[in-house]
């Protein structure tokens, strides 16, 4: 019964930027639960690898293109996924970019690209979602946040403000859609071992070196660390579950 509440046979899921990092980590885990997975990212060559990953575990996998920032382009990737697999019924708005400066040396186009790209696109796929989850009588949104959701940082204001503005989306649209029976939740993944991270990491390696003494695991994560409370916020296992958002950073945002 209780391995039950955790299969997503049959389920389709959507994850956006899933063809690499922390999404492609959630979508593999999506797939050996088994969902079928369509995978939204601007790498062709990226996806296509993405693409032969889950079709190694068994799960049936389409790609999509995307801008996420555009309203008529999101809706129509909803739409594809609906009619590629008949369904949708979870939406992993993963896409996020970063650019690492002092706040004075942003120029507004930087910031608008960010913002956009974080609060906006996860804005646009979560209503876009809606009504696909209204067909089939409900559904799950995941959101991604960060530790940047709780903490500041002097080299990522607009960053910090989109991932803060990503928790309080979450929480708002969990009160407004809890009547369709959707749940949505946020991942707030702490420093994961990523190709976006590790250009930090090669940018500031004092600052990054000290994430491992604050961690209490004593380690970075990695993307696959994301699935297994990504296959829970998928599953009927939380169905009683919405608008939280669930630190998965080894104990480093409890860390005195």
């Amino acid at each position: 019964m209780m391995s039950g509440v955790f299969d997503l046979t049959g389920r389709v899921a959507l994850v956006t930027g899933g063809n690499g990092g922390i999404g492609l980590g959630i979508a593999k885990g999506l797939a050996a639960a088994g969902a079928s997975v369509a995978i939204a990212g601007r790498d062709a060559v990226k996806t296509a690898d993405a693409l032969a990953e889950l079709a190694s575990i068994g799960s049936p996998a389409m790609p999509v293109e995307v801008d996420i920032a555009d309203e008529e382009s999101v809706h129509t990737m909803m739409r594809k996924v609906g009619a590629q697999f008949g369904r949708l019924d979870i939406v992993v708005a993963n896409a996020g970019i970063n650019i690492r400066k002092p706040p004075e040396d942003y120029a507004l186009a930087e910031w608008h690209a960010i913002i956009d790209t974080n609060l906006t696109g996860t804005f646009l796929c979560a209503t876009a979602a809606l009504p696909e989850f209204k067909k089939v009588g409900g559904g799950k949104i995941i959101t991604i946040g960060s530790m940047a959701s709780i903490f500041g940082g002097g080299i990522i204001g607009p960053y910090a403000a989109s991932k803060g503005g990503v928790v309080q989306l979450t929480k708002s649209l969990a009160v407004s859609w809890a009547q369709h029976n959707v749940q949505v939740n946020a991942i707030l993944p702490g420093f994961i071992d990523t190709p976006l991270t590790r250009g930090g990491r090669q940018s500031a390696p004092a600052m990054f070196a000290k994430v491992t003494e604050r961690t209490p695991a004593g380690r970075w994560g990695q993307p696959e660390d994301l699935a297994g409370l990504a296959v829970f916020l998928a599953s009927p296992a939380s169905n009683f579950i919405t608008g939280t958002a669930i630190p998965v950073d080894g104990g480093y945002s409890v860390q005195i």
